[in-house]
């Protein structure tokens, strides 16, 4: 494909999504009508597609429209001028009809575009709890947002070094350098699609993890007995079990998400043992319990753009409560002296600093350890993480 058919399908794919499909199903669809697209098209189409909805609010001011082509449009002028971005919109063959004058008009206004680089890209209500919850710095963190997140690996150091799964990745033509952010991260600069696929993964070397993620199943205390309480895939429970010799255990309260759990563990050469709820008591206590709860999602918002455009005031209102209860059932999980490690991949007050303070109240028993908020920048996606000491019940 043409890179000015590639836009025609990127306008058609964000109508569908802006008409309220899932941006997911749109792409996909589009595949299958499209037989004749290769991978490279598709991976393309995808990153106009994201790119456009990570900066949807900006890109409908800038391209004249909140519309599939408008999007794509500020998309296509960012870094071209007129006569560059007019070749791409002739109408002829598969690519975007001509731009009006119009359009052009509101792509190149200066004012307009000051106007763009001043917003936050966020429903008006986020900008506000961005603002709460960074004050000056919450433009920064709002633009970090719609960027594109690079690709981050975890090496299973018992497997292998860095420097070893480095050399085996380039061996299947994938780039890949030491990251800041954990000693256990690579970052991919060249031909991520084929990480999958390499000997690397296959063979247990690396496993797809974001770095801030990975520093925080670092910075997890030592245990005899760990149970990750809100497992999902399992990631934070595997790296965790790299890195400590601790007798693994793993719930999540949709079971099916621990599905491709076994298959992970087999490949990194560890043992994790599935809980139901009922099972996490009988086995309690643990030394450390790990909490990664349902949340906003908004410090991953550049690998998943549409979470910021759903997300309503009644939703993390809800994900709040959602988030207490949590943290309610997993303080009786924890042993006299062990670490309640509460962890969200939001960047929201709301959802993190308030959180906890909400719980010491309520639980005399837990003392505050230490907090760390990492911000979504080029060394890793925006995390929380706040460790809590069970002191006893008396304490």
């Amino acid at each position: 494909m043409t890179p000015p058919a590639r836009l025609s399908a990127a306008i058609e794919v964000l109508d569908l999504y802006l008409g309220g499909q899932p941006v997911e199903k749109a792409l996909t669809n589009w595949a299958r009508r499209s037989r004749f697209a290769g991978s490279k098209d598709r991976a393309a189409i995808r990153d106009i597609v994201f790119d456009c909805i990570r900066n949807r609010k900006s890109y409908a001011a800038y391209g004249h429209g909140e519309t599939g082509r408008g999007l794509t449009c500020a998309h296509a002028a960012k870094g071209r001028d007129r006569e560059d971005l007019q070749a791409l919109f002739t109408g002829e063959g598969h690519a975007p009809s001509p731009l009006t004058e119009d359009e052009l008009g509101a792509l190149y206004r200066t004012r307009v575009r000051q106007s763009w680089e001043m917003m936050h890209d966020l429903p008006e209500w986020l900008a506000e709890e961005m603002a709460a919850s960074f004050g000056d710095k919450s433009m920064q963190v709002a633009r970090a947002l719609t960027k594109r997140a690079p690709v981050f690996l975890r090496v299973n150091l018992s497997r292998a070094s860095r420097d070893d799964a480095i050399t085996s990745l380039a061996q299947d033509g994938v780039t890949a350098v030491v990251a800041r952010r954990s000693e256990t991260a690579l970052e991919v600069i060249e031909n991520p699609r084929k990480v999958s696929m390499s000997a690397a993964f296959a063979n247990g070397l690396i496993e797809l993890q974001d770095a801030s993620s990975q520093a925080i199943c670092a910075g997890l205390p030592p245990s005899r007995r760990m149970l990750d309480y809100c497992a999902g895939g399992g990631g934070k429970v595997l790296a965790y079990g790299d890195l400590n010799t601790a007798a693994l255990f793993a719930h999540d309260a949709n079971s099916r998400r621990l599905g491709d759990l076994a298959p992970r563990a087999a490949r990194a050469g560890l043992s994790v043992q599935i809980l139901d709820k009922a099972a996490c008591r009988t086995q309690a206590p643990f030394d450390l319990v790990l909490c990664d709860v349902p949340c906003s999602g908004s410090g991953a918002w550049r690998r998943s753009p549409e979470g910021k455009w759903a997300l309503t005031p009644e939703s993390l209102a809800n994900l709040q409560k959602i988030q207490a209860s949590i943290l309610d059932e997993a303080a009786g999980l924890v042993a006299v002296g062990g670490c309640l490690a509460y962890v969200t991949c939001s960047v929201f007050k709301s959802e993190n600093n308030d959180q906890i303070q909400l719980f010491l109240k309520q639980h005399s028993q837990y003392k505050l350890a230490s907090k760390t908020q990492y911000l979504p920048d080029a060394s890793g996606d925006g995390l929380f993480v706040a460790h809590l000491t069970r002191r006893g019940d008396d304490a």
